[in-house]
């Protein structure tokens, strides 16, 4: 091992691997982070065929396969294609959507607790939600459509308010809860309003569930993600070079209120369509790209291992919360709370003992 002119060891270099496209562009690949994305799609994937099994009627591993190759029998072909596949993908699909917006608004805040929970999004989706449920009695599609609004209004007021010559990290995250208890003080104003079956499907949903969840959900949260996949990535750049400080991308040509205000969006968008399609799934995004973080051991936001252990994290959560308790099945967001809630609190000591909060 090297040691620098004082004495210390220097740390050893990362495993890379330089690819060279036929266009003469040469990309350097972080083998470790690579290894890490396979085997979290790979965990993802297992996961779901698992998942697609498991229920009232079982079916093995090896005929979900079959089925999802087309070569199962028509009662299989249903309870596949037509009851377990929706919900799957919907799970799928709304944790990456969690992982990777996480993943975005902990790089823009610098801040590990700059996640969507925190900062009130989820509580923002979940207002839009229960004004359609509780004022207008609406179906679900207009429950889907407040939810998104709610997310989108208040991702706006937040980058807002936290506007003063540009958005910086811990004035985001400090209006981010301020907003969130205000809007969770009208949540449970709109709740005492509501009448009991109001009240009670609004409580249902707030929990955050993928039952019931169809290919109405699907396509819609698949199309939004992408589109704004490729685009996040394609400034996955200058957001690695913003968490050197703005100054210092603004000197290597980043054009910085611009890509934040892009990646800000795109990450509201991400965010508020995934709680308008299963609920207010709590902690999901908070946790993912921490551990996403700490299995590829690599500076920079981690985009691509946060999207993939959202979705490992959700769709494992779905199996706990249909197996704990036999018949009587959990709401996902019940298993994501009590795991996330153990993970932030064990988060803030190790932020404490770090000097940082």
């Amino acid at each position: 091992m090297k040691t620098t002119g004082e004495g210390t060891a220097a740390k050893p270099a990362r495993a890379t691997r330089a690819l060279r496209t036929p266009g003469g562009l040469s990309v350097r690949l972080d083998v470790r982070a690579v290894t890490v994305v396979v085997l979290l799609l790979v965990a993802a994937l297992a996961a779901s065929v698992v998942l697609i099994g498991t229920g009232d009627f079982p079916i093995p591993a090896a005929d979900v396969v079959r089925t999802l190759m087309g070569d199962g029998n028509p009662g299989q072909e249903f309870i596949v294609n037509e009851l377990r596949l929706p919900r799957v993908l919907v799970g799928l699909l709304v944790g990456a959507s969690l992982g990777l917006g996480g993943a975005l608004f902990q790089a823009i805040s610098r801040n590990p607790l700059g996640s969507p929970d925190i900062l009130g999004l989820g509580q923002g989706a979940t207002a839009g939600a229960l004004v359609m449920i509780v004022l207008f009695s609406g179906s679900a599609t207009e429950v889907t459509m407040g939810a998104l609004v709610g997310g989108l209004v208040t991702g706006m007021a937040i980058y807002l308010l936290a506007w003063k010559r540009g958005v910086h990290g811990y004035r985001l995250v400090l209006v981010g809860i301020g907003v969130s208890a205000i809007v969770t003080a009208v949540n449970g104003y709109l709740i005492t309003k509501a009448d009991l079956v109001d009240a009670s499907r609004a409580v249902v949903w707030m929990t955050g569930s993928l039952s019931g969840r169809d290919w109405a959900q699907v396509w819609p949260l698949l199309a939004l993600c992408a589109v704004l996949l490729p685009l996040v990535l394609a400034n996955g750049r200058g957001l690695r070079m913003m968490e050197m400080g703005d100054d210092v991308s603004n000197a290597l040509g980043v054009r910085v209120e611009r890509v934040r205000m892009l990646l800000m969006v795109s990450a509201v968008l991400l965010t508020a369509a995934a709680t308008a399609a299963a609920g207010p799934v709590s902690f999901v995004a908070l946790t993912a790209p921490q551990l996403a973080r700490r299995l590829t051991r690599s500076p920079g936001p981690n985009l691509l291992p946060s999207l993939c252990m959202g979705a490992a994290l959700l769709v494992t959560a779905d199996w706990v919360s249909q197996r704990t308790f036999g018949a009587d099945q959990l709401p996902v967001g019940v298993v994501t709370g009590v795991v996330g809630g153990g993970y932030l609190l064990w988060l803030l000591v190790a932020e404490r003992r770090a000097g940082r909060i």
